[in-house]
């Protein structure tokens, strides 16, 4: 016993791993150490030391964390009626300025990325967007970008040649090597059947607003950005 040291170790703790002869001195290690008992499940194991238990243990641990997660999802709150007077307020405000907005129910994964506000004191959008760059196989999540931000200024951190990040400028490389003429910004036309797909080409010149006007939305913007020489699969509407 590595509390007492004098009877033989009958136990030993989840946590900590000292080894106890009795409850006294389980109880009396966990005050000394302050130790709860309770195995810690994301502890370090080496590659060595991983046996299936512990990969049994990992994948427990994952199924506990997603049930934690939807549970939090249905929560009564993400019902309530505040909730729903939100969402009533965002899709009244995209319709005045002649967006048509579609909110998806609780569960979807849009629903639970979206992050789209409205400030009513600027009376100003501030978008959760997404940019999608196919021919390099790369997304990013832009959250609370503002409606009278251009396009062009929206993808300079991305594919300007000299104000892009160096890191996301190295993956992107077929974009930043191409003339900026070349750059495309489409956005899928939603509610066509799937053997119809087409997108709108968007103006990189206009403010994100205006670009939406006249479009309909589910959840928030998917914008994908485009060679013009590479585009052959993407139809746009009219073409």
């Amino acid at each position: 016993c590595e509390t007492c040291s004098k009877e033989e170790a009958k136990y030993r703790c989840p946590r900590c791993m000292k080894y106890s002869c009795s409850l006294l001195c389980v109880k009396k290690h966990k005050l000394a150490l302050s130790c709860n008992g309770v195995r810690d499940k994301t502890a370090f194991v080496s590659v060595n030391e991983f046996t299936d238990l512990n990969l049994l243990s990992d994948y427990r641990f994952l199924e506990d964390v997603g049930r934690t997660a939807d549970a939090a999802a249905r929560h009564c709150i993400v019902h309530s009626p505040a909730t729903k007077r939100l969402l009533y307020c965002l899709r009244n405000k995209a319709r005045g300025c002649n967006i048509e907005l579609k909110t998806l129910p609780v569960g979807f994964t849009k629903r639970k990325e979206n992050s789209t506000t409205f400030n009513s004191v600027e009376n100003k959008f501030y978008w959760h967007l997404k940019l999608i760059f196919p021919h390099c196989h790369a997304e990013y999540t832009l959250k609370g970008v503002p409606d009278d931000k251009t396009l062009a200024d929206i993808l300079k951190p991305y594919i300007d040649p000299v104000e892009s990040d160096p890191v996301v400028c190295q993956r992107l490389k077929i974009y930043t090597a191409s003339p900026q003429s070349d750059v495309r910004i489409l956005m899928k036309i939603e509610n066509r059947s799937r053997n119809s797909v087409r997108y709108n080409e968007l103006d990189a010149s206009r403010s994100l607003l205006d670009n939406l006007k006249g479009k309909v939305i589910i959840e928030y913007p998917t914008l994908f950005v485009v060679l013009k020489t590479l585009k052959n699969d993407m139809v746009v509407l009219g073409q």
